[in-house]
């Protein structure tokens, strides 16, 4: 499984805008490893394939990278498995980020994933609803699949204050968005149709 992983990795790396060593696509794959592994108890992401997993969580994640200049922090509000932040981090060292998990089940798997990939220098864990997290110094705020996303979108937009976001969605976030008085940037996810990264850059 691991190798039409990394076979879908350097397949459609070129489309996605990134540019992995092997180094990096190993270590990538060694998180792949470990979803499979806790996913059949915790639930971390939906059924899908090695290649699926590839295009659909790991390099739609990466293309945050083109969004965070070099030394960036950003806070991942329910990350869940670590989507987008653990590509991300494991993709360029200079990246700080503090993921935003409130179960505790994908807590305790975010803690062994930081650890066993060798980030948890550069990962800060917080296990509280995003409401009651602090943000710290993070310049940007990324968030791909959190629950009953369009009901808690007033709130997060209230709580990131004026840093950048960094939102993964389709057309009616970016209309939300929009609708609260938000200058997006809308970056088609390649190999979608419908999914998109929406970049409000303040």
């Amino acid at each position: 499984m691991q190798s039409e992983f990394t076979a879908a990795i350097k397949q459609h790396q070129a489309e996605f805008g990134v540019s992995l060593s092997d180094a990096v696509i190993e270590k990538l794959a060694d998180y792949y490893a470990l979803v499979l592994e806790h996913n059949p108890i915790l639930h971390l992401v939906g059924p899908c394939t090695p290649a699926e997993f590839a295009v659909r969580h790991v390099l739609e994640s990466l293309t945050l990278l083109e969004f965070l200049p070099d030394g960036a922090k950003f806070a991942d509000v329910g990350t869940g498995a670590g989507l987008p932040s653990i590509p991300c981090l494991i993709a360029r060292e200079d990246l700080h980020a503090v993921l935003i998990e409130s179960k505790e089940k994908k807590v305790k798997f975010l803690e062994l994933a930081v650890e066993r990939l060798g980030l948890a220098g550069r990962a800060e864990i917080v296990n509280k609803q995003f409401q009651e997290a602090d943000p710290g110094n993070c310049e940007y705020v990324t968030c791909r699949a959190l629950d009953k996303f369009a009901e808690k979108l007033p709130r997060l937009l209230k709580w990131a204050m004026r840093r950048h976001l960094l939102l993964f969605g389709n057309q009616k976030l970016g209309e939300m968005l929009q609708a609260a008085g938000l200058n997006t940037v809308p970056k088609l996810m390649p190999l979608s149709e419908q999914r998109y990264l929406f970049a409000a850059i303040r």
